[in-house]
C-alpha cells in the first residue's frame, strides 16, 4: 500500500459518518415511541384490508351486499350448506384488478340449503329453514347446474338482511378511510393556501382571510357539515366534500402563524435580497419548515373526519345504501344493543374507537419526534 511522504496512508478510508438528517433523527426518535409504532402498524393493517377489499372478504358482490334472508340474525360462527347453481358461463369472470376495487356478481348463484342427497346425476334438496317451521319440499337440479355445494361459515355472523357482518366490516373500512384521506387532502390544499398567504403578505390579505376564517370559525362544525351535505346532497362523494370543507381552518391558523414567525428569519431575507420570486420563498423555503406541524395536524384531523363521516352516516346523511359503513352500520342495528344481538352495533363502534384512537396516538407521537425542543 502506498504512502506519502511523512509517512500517511494515501488510500486510507474515510471514517463512517451516521447520518443526521433531521428526518431520519426524527424516525429513530419515533421508533421508540411503542405507541406510535403500535398506532401506525394498526392503521396499516386496516389501510392493507381496505385496499385489497373483495380479494379477502367471504362476500365478494359488489358492497357486500348479498342477502339471505332466511339467514337473519345469525350468530358468530354460524355454519350452512350452499349449493352454488350456474348462472353464468365461467369465461366471463373478471379480472382480480377489477374484483378488488369493485366486487364481482359471480357466475353462480349461492342457496343455502338444510339438506340434500344424490341420485345419478339429479341433486335433491330442500331450502334452509328454520327449526318450527314447515319443511319445505324438496327440489331438484342436475349435477351439471351445480358448480359447488360447501360449508359456508359466517365468522361474525349475519345482520337481519342475512349479510355476511365480517364482509360488510372490512368493505365499511374503505369509506372512514377514503373520507379521512380526501378530506384531509382537501382541507390541507385550502388551509395551506390561505394560511401561507395571509402569514407572508399581511396586510389586507391578512385581515380578509382572517375574516373569513373566524366566520366559519363561529358556526358548529356539525352544523356546518350538515348545511354543506343538504346542499351538495346526499352521497359517497359529497361526504368527502362537505368534511373537507369544514376542517380546513384549523390547518389556515397554524399555517398563518407558522409563516408570520418564518418570513422575519434570515433565510427569507436572504431569499428576498437573491431577488426570489415571494412564490419561491413561500413554496421553497418556508412551507417545508411547516410541514412538521402540518403532519401532526393531519393525523388528528383524520381522526375529526372519521368521526364526522360515522355521525353523518348514522343520521341519515352519509353514504347511502347499499354502501357500507360503519356509521350506517351503527344506526340499522342499534336497536339490538338491549337484546341478545348487541354485537351488531357494538363491532363498528369499536372499529371507529380503535382507528380514531390510533390516529391520535400516532399524531402524539408524531409531535414529539418531530419537536425539535426536546431531548431523549
Amino acid at each position: 500500500m502506498q504512502k506519502d511522504p511523512a509517512g500517511l496512508n494515501l488510500f486510507r478510508k474515510p471514517p463512517q459518518t451516521i447520518s443526521t438528517s433531521l428526518s431520519r433523527l426524527a424516525w429513530v426518535r419515533f421508533c421508540h415511541e411503542p405507541l406510535g409504532i403500535g398506532s401506525l402498524l394498526f392503521i396499516g393493517l386496516v389501510c392493507l384490508a381496505a385496499i385489497l377489499g373483495y380479494l379477502i372478504t367471504p362476500d365478494k358482490t359488489p358492497f357486500a351486499n348479498q342477502q339471505f334472508l332466511e339467514l337473519g340474525l345469525k350468530k358468530p360462527g354460524f355454519k350452512v350448506d350452499m349449493l352454488y347453481v350456474m348462472n353464468a358461463d365461467p369465461s366471463t369472470r373478471s379480472v382480480w384488478l377489477h374484483t378488488m376495487l369493485m366486487g364481482e356478481k359471480g357466475i353462480a348463484s349461492p342457496l343455502p340449503v338444510k339438506s340434500y342427497r344424490i341420485s345419478k346425476d339429479t341433486l335433491y334438496y330442500r331450502v334452509y329453514s328454520e327449526t318450527g317451521i314447515a319443511i319445505p319440499a324438496e327440489s331438484k337440479i342436475s349435477l351439471k347446474k351445480v358448480r359447488l355445494l360447501q360449508t359456508k361459515t359466517f365468522w361474525l355472523g349475519t345482520d337481519r338482511f342475512g349479510r355476511d357482518y365480517l364482509s360488510q366490516l372490512i368493505i365499511g373500512a374503505r369509506v372512514s378511510l377514503s373520507v379521512g384521506f380526501i378530506s384531509v387532502f382537501i382541507s390541507l390544499l385550502i388551509g395551506i393556501t390561505l394560511g401561507a398567504i395571509a402569514g407572508y403578505f399581511r396586510g389586507w390579505a391578512d385581515n380578509l382571510i382572517m375574516w373569513f376564517i373566524n366566520v366559519v370559525w363561529s358556526i358548529p362544525t356539525l352544523l356546518l357539515v350538515i348545511a354543506i351535505t343538504f346542499a351538495l346532497g346526499k352521497g359517497f362523494w359529497q361526504v368527502f366534500i362537505a368534511v373537507g370543507l369544514t376542517m380546513w381552518v384549523d390547518v389556515a391558523r397554524m399555517v398563518r402563524g407558522q409563516v408570520m414567525s418564518l418570513r422575519e428569519k434570515e433565510f427569507v431575507e436572504a431569499g428576498r435580497a437573491l431577488g426570489f420570486s415571494d412564490s419561491r420563498i413561500i413554496i421553497r423555503h418556508i412551507l417545508p419548515n411547516v410541514m412538521a406541524a402540518v403532519i401532526i395536524i393531519s393525523a388528528a384531523n383524520f381522526a375529526s373526519a372519521i368521526l364526522l363521516e360515522a355521525g353523518l352516516s348514522f343520521l341519515g346523511l352519509g353514504v347511502q345504501p347499499p354502501v357500507p359503513s360503519w356509521g350506517s352500520m351503527i344506526k340499522e342495528n342499534y336497536g339490538y344493543i338491549i337484546l341478545d344481538y348487541a354485537y351488531l352495533a357494538i363491532l363498528p363502534g369499536i372499529a371507529i374507537m380503535l382507528l380514531v384512537l390510533a390516529f391520535m396516538l400516532m399524531g402524539n407521537s408524531l409531535r414529539d419526534a418531530l419537536d425539535v425542543k426536546t431531548r431523549d
